[in-house]
């Protein structure tokens, strides 16, 4: 999710009342004045939820200190989608960002980052994070740089993804994607009161899965209580992945089908960017 991607990312500014674009996005990740992003993957021209990211968008911009208002983001939005191309694999990122103090002045910058998708996965390996970085847990965009340097430790020590835990040691969150578990036939979260991102492919998956009856559990869970159960990463990019390793950590499990069944779910609500 981070640095120059074949084919290269490209930046649009809002500038008045229409983007313009600034060229190469660079190592978007690391910029220090990302105040607000929010992303999704376009899959020739189709989305999950995308009313749902730019509610997310809109309204973590709207707690921002003098933000652009509600017109103006709206706006944006509108531009940003009329750009997104319909072929190929795209993972657009808007984004709220502090101006650079030159051109900018202090007022805050909407813009969208372009950029050909990443390669997807079906699984991936965790790693427990030995902190937890995060300055507003409920936001997607501050701690992007933070998370990514816990990503970086991760892959150093052979996983995909780290994940973040309670000062009780209980699982919060990845620092890229949401996490959740199987208990029987139960769908389980974290507890509501462990402060993480309101994950859109998670809202997705628990509200499909309460429209077909499925148990939801939202329960306090440490790694080593997951040892056999079957352990799932959910991101805007990949959709759900199988964890089929924890280093360090429990072993999980795999339902046969179980995966492939809800991935196809999910897929079948992806939707038009136009409509």
């Amino acid at each position: 999710m981070s640095g120059e991607r074949p084919g290269g990312d490209v930046l649009h500014v809002w500038q008045g009342d229409e983007l313009a674009t600034r060229g190469g996005g660079g190592a978007a990740d690391a910029d220090p004045r990302l105040l607000v992003a929010d992303s999704w993957l376009v899959d020739d021209g189709s989305v999950l939820a995308l009313d749902v990211h730019r509610d997310r968008f809109a309204g973590s911009v709207a707690e921002v200190p003098g933000s652009p208002d509600a017109d103006e983001v709206s706006a944006f939005w509108t531009a940003a989608l009329a750009v997104l191309p319909r072929t190929g694999a795209w993972f657009p990122r808007v984004e709220l960002g502090a101006g650079d103090g030159a051109e900018d002045g202090d007022r805050a910058r909407l813009r969208l980052r372009l950029r050909p998708a990443p390669p997807r996965h079906r699984s991936v390996v965790l790693a427990t994070a030995d902190r937890d970085p995060r300055t507003r847990p409920t936001v997607k965009g501050p701690d992007l740089a933070a998370l990514g340097s816990l990503v970086s430790e991760a892959r150093s020590r052979g996983a995909g993804e780290a994940v973040l835990l309670s000062p009780e040691g209980h699982i919060v969150e990845g620092a890229w994607s949401s996490i959740v578990w199987w208990r029987g036939d139960a769908l389980c979260l974290p507890s509501d009161d462990l402060p993480r991102l309101p994950g859109v492919t998670v809202r997705s998956l628990t509200t499909l899965a309460a429209v077909l009856g499925v148990d939801v559990l939202h329960d306090r869970t440490r790694p080593d209580e997951l040892d056999g159960f079957e352990v799932w990463s959910l991101g805007a990019l990949h959709g759900i992945r199988i964890v089929t390793g924890w280093i360090d950590g429990p072993a999980p499990a795999e339902e046969p089908g179980r995966l492939a069944l809800w991935r196809g779910r999910l897929d079948r609500l992806r939707r038009p960017v136009d409509g």
